[in-house]
C-alpha cells in the first residue's frame, strides 16, 4: 500500500527540522507540493531547500499543483473553509494516484508543527473518506511557530497551575477568553489584540526562525501601534505573512 507522511519543517529555520522528519523524507519516492503563486514563491523555496540539503539520495521527485484560492472575505467564514479544502482534496488525490505507485511513499512538507495547527491533515483524510485511492497516512509533528515564538522571547507558554488557550484573531476579537490569563492567538490578520486591555503583556513575532524574523513586546497599549505597523509594513514587503503572538495578563495583587 502507498504511504503518504506529513512532515512538519518548523516554523522557518531549516535546523528546525527534526531527526525523524529527515529519516522520514529520506525513505519517500515523491515530496508533493502546493504552489501559492510568486507572491509567497519563499515558502515553495524553503521546502526545495530542505528536500536538498537533507534528503541525500537521488531516487525522488518533486510534484507541485497549483493551490485553488480560498474566499477569504466570505461571510461563512467555515464553510468558504470546507470548500477550499474539498478543492485541494480533489488536487492531492490526482497527484498521489498519478504521480505514486501502488507501494510507493509520498510526503507533503508541512509548515511548523502539522499536529498543532495545519489542514493538510484534514485534507488526506477527505482523500481516504472519498474512497478512490488508498495509502497508510503517517503525522510526524516539528517545531510549531508557537514553540518558536516563546523560545525567541525566551518565556514559557505557561504560568504554574495556570492554563493555556489557543485561539484565533477572529475568536479573540469576541472577547478575551474568560477562562485564561495566557491566550496564543494565531491567523490574526485584523490586529484583534488592539482592543485587549492596554495593560496586558504581548509577545508578537513575524516569520519566526526565518532571516526576516520580527519580534515585537511589551504593554499592549504600547506594542499594538508598533506591531500594527510593522505588520502592514511587512506584508506590503514580502506579499504574505505568518505571525502569531500571546497575550498575558499581568499577575494578580
Amino acid at each position: 500500500m502507498r504511504k503518504i507522511s506529513v512532515v512538519g519543517i518548523g516554523a522557518g529555520d531549516p535546523e528546525h527540522i527534526t531527526v525523524q522528519a529527515i529519516n522520514a523524507l529520506n525513505a519517500v519516492d515523491v515530496v508533493f507540493m502546493m504552489d501559492k503563486g510568486d507572491q509567497k514563491r519563499e515558502l515553495t523555496d524553503l521546502r526545495r531547500e530542505i528536500c536538498d540539503r537533507y534528503i541525500t539520495g537521488p531516487g525522488y521527485r518533486i510534484v507541485t499543483a497549483a493551490d485553488p484560492e480560498r474566499d477569504r472575505g466570505a461571510a461563512a467564514y467555515q464553510q468558504a473553509v470546507n470548500d477550499w479544502r474539498s478543492r485541494r482534496a480533489e488536487i492531492y488525490e490526482q497527484m498521489i494516484s498519478g504521480e505514486l505507485g501502488e507501494d510507493g511513499r509520498g510526503a507533503f512538507l508541512a509548515w511548523g508543527d502539522p499536529a498543532i495547527y495545519d489542514s493538510t491533515v484534514h485534507v488526506l483524510d477527505e482523500v481516504l473518506g472519498r474512497g478512490k485511492v488508498a495509502f497508510e497516512l503517517q503525522v510526524i509533528p516539528g517545531i510549531s511557530s508557537i514553540q518558536a515564538l516563546a523560545a525567541r522571547h525566551r518565556v514559557s507558554l505557561t504560568r504554574t497551575g495556570r492554563p493555556v488557550h489557543l485561539t484565533t484573531g477572529r475568536l479573540l476579537a469576541e472577547g478575551f477568553p474568560d477562562n485564561a490569563d495566557d491566550v496564543v492567538v494565531m491567523l490574526d490578520s485584523r490586529c484583534a489584540f488592539t482592543g485587549v486591555d492596554p495593560d496586558t503583556e504581548i509577545y508578537w513575532g513575524a516569520y519566526v526562525g526565518s532571516p526576516d524574523e520580527i519580534l515585537i513586546s511589551g504593554p499592549a497599549g504600547e506594542a499594538g501601534p508598533q506591531i500594527v505597523a510593522a505588520r502592514e509594513a511587512a506584508r506590503a514587503e514580502h506579499g504574505w505573512i505568518m505571525d502569531s503572538y500571546l497575550l498575558r495578563r499581568p499577575e494578580p495583587s
